[in-house]
């Protein structure tokens, strides 16, 4: 039977029969909390954001430890007469317990294959005024040919994102495309690919990341809409994630929002020709009844209900890593 290790930073399952010295990597201090920073008192990384925190990898490794730590205790008070001080009531700071999230793998998680439904669109007013607008360029745009039949013209750039080849003749369609299969996202001053994750502060460096997926050069979409990225944000509280994608002049009839306990699906269509797509597999679970979609003027913000008040360590799950081949082999 497998147990559950207590020792800080760690909080996996392992197998007491194969407990080597070095199978549990961990944090040895305690947790501090000052000015704003929070870190270990055994290392010395340190960030603002609480998921960073708890995320923060483990400096010491050991054995797992299966052994519960005691509850911190409470002073007894004798009488109802008899006063204490008030720092006399409070635990010591050595007394609390503080571990990581419980592993994914370990939380019953509902299944991915789930039907998607459409959640509840607000439109505000702001938005609204502009909606006419909106559909008196629609109009103009859809009497105007931006392509002549399929013919893609000379220096055409590739729609797939992080790629900037142009079109330079039909050689261009046998080169390998690199680029990025993911969003940009910006959170808490860092920039990156939800693809790859590979964080930044710098705008720049963030611009020049090499894609991390291979495949052919797209020149035009099928439809004949412009498929950009948007910039794209998150945020949570205790109950709630908020996702919100910058785009503007949105086109509520044409926009959707589908999700099931795990997934959503965005798709957006905004300034006329401009369409953005995104499906992510969420980190945790929410309640599709209570998550609403709020449209304005300048972006969309999604605001889904948890379905257990707790911290996530970020909006979604890693890609799926490929098997070795070792394990295509069965291990042989």
């Amino acid at each position: 039977m497998s147990e559950l290790c207590y020792n800080r930073g760690c909080g996996q399952r392992f197998d007491p029969d194969r407990n080597p010295e070095d199978a549990c990597t961990f944090h040895p201090g305690v947790p501090v909390f000052h000015d704003a920073l929070k870190g270990w008192s055994c290392c010395k990384r340190r960030t603002t954001d609480f998921s960073d925190f708890l995320n923060i990898a483990g400096c010491t490794k050991g054995c797992h430890n299966k052994e519960k730590p005691p509850e911190p205790v409470k002073p007894e008070v004798k009488s109802s007469g008899e006063k204490k001080e008030l720092e006399d009531l409070k635990p010591r700071f050595d007394e609390y317990i503080i571990q990581a999230p419980k592993p994914l793998e370990f939380i019953q998680r509902p299944s991915a294959e789930e039907p998607l439904v459409d959640l509840q669109q607000k439109v505000s007013p702001s938005l609204q005024q502009a909606l006419e607008k909106l559909k008196l360029a629609e109009t103009n745009a859809s009497t105007e040919k931006v392509e002549d039949g399929n013919e893609v013209k000379y220096g055409t750039v590739c729609k797939n994102r992080g790629c900037s080849k142009k079109f330079s003749g039909p050689k261009s369609d046998e080169e390998t495309c690199v680029h990025h299969s993911g969003v940009p996202i910006f959170h808490e001053g860092m920039k990156y690919w939800s693809c790859c994750q590979k964080k930044t502060s710098d705008f720049n460096s963030f611009l020049s990341q090499e894609g991390c997926s291979k495949g052919s050069h797209v020149w035009k979409n099928a439809d004949g809409k412009k498929v950009v990225p948007c910039r794209f944000d998150w945020h949570q509280t205790g109950g709630q994630v908020t996702i919100s994608i910058y785009a503007k002049n949105c086109n509520p009839e044409l926009c959707s929002v589908q999700a099931n306990s795990t997934t959503v699906c965005v798709r957006v269509v905004f300034e006329v020709e401009k369409e953005f797509e995104q499906k992510l597999s969420l980190w945790g679970v929410i309640d599709v009844s209570k998550s609403v979609v709020n449209i304005m003027a300048s972006k969309i913000e999604i605001s889904m209900k948890k379905a257990e008040p707790m911290s996530w360590a970020r909006l979604d799950l890693p890609p799926a890593q490929p098997p070795t081949s070792g394990e295509k082999k069965g291990g042989d």
